[in-house]
């Protein structure tokens, strides 16, 4: 199945390279977005499947686009493209609910990869992106319990591994490689860590794990 990508970034010799290269790998490139609010814009006029987003872009920036998408469009992932591994940046990333993260000197294979993932419902956690989702832990308050129960009652021992392998950047795929299951059964227990976690994606459920020490983060 195609996936129809939005374009967002104000240099238009990258967005022409990047629709270039998207569209031989597969996707179709619906719409271009020169500034955030345009973004935004063409998000609720095209509902695009996924975003692949600047960070630095004039009239609304990157991160607070992605923010606005997130809360109006949640369904529609946003990959956040930017120059620097920023952790301040990552760190807002992560709050804004971004679905990945890549920096731009990063090969199309990793774009690819990416997107397909975000697409698929998937946070791409690269280490830099575990790295953020740490420091953005280690600034709020720990969570000891959810409704009374201690942390190591709150999930089941195999939902912990399936979390702890997720927050080292493994696929659903991979999940149950390493884990001897089904993609099928992978799922079923990412439904319900994130009911139990009352999340909605997994770097949400992630960050809840590694608050209340299910899980580390390293």
């Amino acid at each position: 199945m195609t996936i129809r990508l939005l374009l967002a970034d104000d240099h238009t010799m990258l967005r022409e390279g990047l629709r270039r290269s998207l569209e031989n790998e597969g996707f179709e490139v619906v719409g271009e977005a020169a500034d955030g609010e345009e973004a935004v814009r063409l998000t609720a006029e095209l509902l695009p499947d996924i975003i692949l987003m600047d960070v630095s872009m004039p009239v609304l920036d990157g991160v607070a686009a992605t923010q606005r998408i997130h809360a109006e469009f949640p369904q529609i992932p946003v990959v956040i493209l930017t120059m620097h591994a920023d952790q301040s940046v990552l760190g807002d990333a992560v709050r804004a609910g971004a679905g990945g993260y890549l920096v731009k000197d990063c090969t199309t294979e990793e774009v690819v990869r990416t997107l397909r993932l975000a697409r698929s419902g998937e946070t791409a956690l690269t280490p830099e992106l575990a790295a953020s989702m740490l420091t953005e832990v280690q600034r709020l308050p720990p969570e000891p319990s959810v409704a009374g129960r201690p942390p190591e009652h709150v999930v089941t021992k195999r939902e912990e591994e399936v979390l702890q392998l997720i927050a080292e950047g493994a696929s659903t795929t991979e999940v149950a490689e390493r884990l001897y299951i089904s993609v099928k059964t992978v799922k079923n227990h990412l439904a319900s860590i994130y009911q139990k976690l009352d999340s909605r994606d997994r770097t949400q459920a992630v960050l809840r794990a590694v608050r209340m020490g299910i899980i580390r983060l390293d």
